[in-house]
């Protein structure tokens, strides 16, 4: 696939955009112009391997496979480039190479790595739809998990991940089938029932309460040449942010709440951020600027309105909002019924918002010098809305999982926001939404939510 790249790198360079070269490059020779191939395909091979791309990937959707593979040729090109760089001149007899070439190269060298891998998917799909090349599984664990298991690989059958029987997680079995499958037996039965009944790996489920068998039945495994996988008892919906596993000297390190926005992306999205900002401040400078013209004219008090919010890692700060009330400490939401749980914020009729706060808050234009918040680093254009230092105290208490909200920075916009979760709406919903989208989190998201944001994000009903 590589050498194709390479091939067709050239051809399409000085055949194709042959408009682009140089005007004393008359002659486009592929001994003198092309790529090396000897430099280009071993190193890249190499940043592929580096990269796991041919760790099995049974389990694994294409979507991470083809993040893979961008990532590696990236590399790969950046290598190349340095190589040929480095030694133009004794290897290459000082030959300046094409930069549109190398363009070109991570193109197509990306777009063959993909479209291969995706053929060989596809129709390791079919072969496995007949009923070959699959991987014959035990399940460790009839209860509740061990039937979410089943059920699972069961739907995703394109794993070829196949289960066939299930050995109770006690230590002698009452029931002969499970789902539909056969119960061989418990735990005291697991030798005699992996000799007679040939597989090729075994998922462990087991619940919770029995974490502490787990070390014994590894053991136990240890006489079997098979796969071994486990599946921990974990409710997801309290670990929003995607579980990753690290070794530290030789000790397994499972982290299953970790901020999503660690390095790279971290930086991605302050860049993001930043230019974003930037761009909306110039794109909404003149209006905000004749809003509080506006706002001065309306009454007195400020133009800007503060309060104190909570965003990542319960860090406080100001957040900055024009004014749309006729008195500064009725600006706070009213809160009633705590003692229940319930949370109340303005209601569209409050006779105390001034009606050009009315206007305001309905096209979400009060929240434009918010935009200061995020130049400053305190808030992220897309994330959970911030809250009150006050109301999360008491949702900490009330709803579980709300903390994990704080993982992430506190955005202007966010999933719950466009979805139309603002006001006085479900605070329920607001945080499943909220946890999908730290659970979810890339760039693309981010992007997406902000393009929504234009078309939903600034007028909705529930905008009070």
């Amino acid at each position: 696939m590589l050498v194709i790249a390479v091939v067709l790198a050239y051809h399409l360079r000085f055949s194709v955009l042959v408009d682009y070269a140089l005007p004393d490059d008359s002659s486009f020779r592929y001994s003198t112009h092309a790529i090396p191939i000897l430099a280009a395909v071993p190193l890249m091979l190499l940043t592929l391997l580096m990269m796991g791309l041919y760790h099995p990937r049974r389990d694994q959707r294409f979507y991470y496979e083809a993040v893979v593979i961008l990532k590696a040729t990236a590399i790969g090109l950046g290598l190349t480039i340095a190589f040929l760089s480095f030694f133009s001149k004794t290897l290459f007899e000082g030959r300046d190479f094409s930069r549109l070439q190398f363009a070109c190269y991570f193109l197509l060298s990306s777009s063959v790595l993909l479209a291969w891998r995706y053929v060989f998917r596809k129709t390791l799909r079919v072969i496995r739809s007949h009923g070959r090349n699959l991987r014959h599984v035990a399940i460790i664990g009839s209860g509740r998990l061990g039937q979410v298991v089943c059920h699972t690989f069961k739907r995703n059958s394109w794993t070829g991940i196949t289960p066939v029987y299930f050995i109770n997680h006690h230590a002698t079995s009452s029931r002969d089938t499970c789902l539909g499958l056969p119960v061989k037996g418990g735990l005291n039965d697991l030798e005699s029932v992996l000799e007679a009944h040939e597989i090729t790996g075994v998922i462990i489920a087991l619940p919770g309460r029995m974490s502490a068998e787990l070390p014994d039945l590894l053991f136990r495994l240890e006489r079997f040449p098979i796969d071994v996988r486990i599946v921990p008892d974990m409710n997801p919906k309290y670990m929003p942010i995607n579980m990753t596993v690290s070794e530290l000297e030789g000790m397994p390190i499972l982290s299953v709440r970790e901020s999503p926005l660690a390095g790279w992306g971290r930086i991605a999205k302050r860049a993001i951020d930043l230019m974003g900002a930037v761009v909306a401040l110039v794109i909404f400078g003149i209006p905000m600027f004749i809003i509080a013209m506006l706002i001065r004219r309306s009454g007195p008090g400020p133009v800007i309105f503060r309060q104190q919010r909570m965003s990542v890692n319960g860090q406080r700060f100001e957040i900055y909002k024009f004014r749309t009330m006729r008195h500064i400490a009725s600006e706070v939401p009213a809160i009633r019924d705590l003692d229940q749980g319930q949370e109340a914020w303005t209601k569209p009729d409050d006779q105390r918002i001034t009606p050009l706060g009315r206007f305001l808050r309905r096209t979400s234009l009060d929240e434009l010098p918010q935009l200061y918040n995020v130049l400053l680093g305190e808030m992220s254009l897309v994330g959970p809305r911030p809250e009150r230092p006050e109301l999360i105290k008491k949702f900490r208490e009330d709803w579980r999982g709300y903390m994990l909200r704080q993982n992430v920075k506190s955005g202007m916009t966010g999933w719950a926001q466009i979805n139309g979760l603002r006001g006085d709406t479900s605070l329920r919903k607001r945080i499943q939404y909220d946890l999908f989208y730290i659970r979810n989190w890339s760039i693309m998201f981010d992007i997406r939510i902000l393009w929504l944001t234009i078309f939903k994000g600034f007028v909705h009903p529930n905008a009070n």
